[in-house]
């Protein structure tokens, strides 16, 4: 645990288990969040049935859609819990590193 927290720049194990907990939260209610969103525009396993590649399409559309809700809620639970720093600085890297810091130009 303490290379993890000399990685993250983190001092204290309470911040860690915080850190923890609002990745575990996110996770659970990004897909909370995003399945009235899915049904709503028909984005339903029987759609994809008929084929053998349906449930690939179907299960990578799924990730696409549900990665930016997740992102949105990561910041959003990291401000809840006191860490919104650390959150948004993850979130500034990792959206450089896939190529849309423009997004974050001011």
């Amino acid at each position: 645990m303490q290379k993890l927290k000399e990685r993250w720049g983190i001092h204290s194990t309470l911040q860690l288990v915080i850190i923890f907990t609002v990745f575990a939260v996110t996770g659970s209610s990004a897909v909370y969040v995003a399945k009235p969103l899915l049904q709503w525009i028909g984005l339903n396993p029987e759609n994809f049935e008929n084929s053998w590649w349906g449930p690939w399409v179907y299960w990578t559309l799924r990730i696409l859609i549900i990665f930016p809700i997740y992102q949105i809620l990561l910041v959003l639970f990291g401000w809840i819990f006191g860490q919104f720093k650390f959150f948004w600085n993850m979130e500034k890297k990792m959206l450089r590193r896939m190529g849309l810091g423009f997004l974050l130009s001011s």
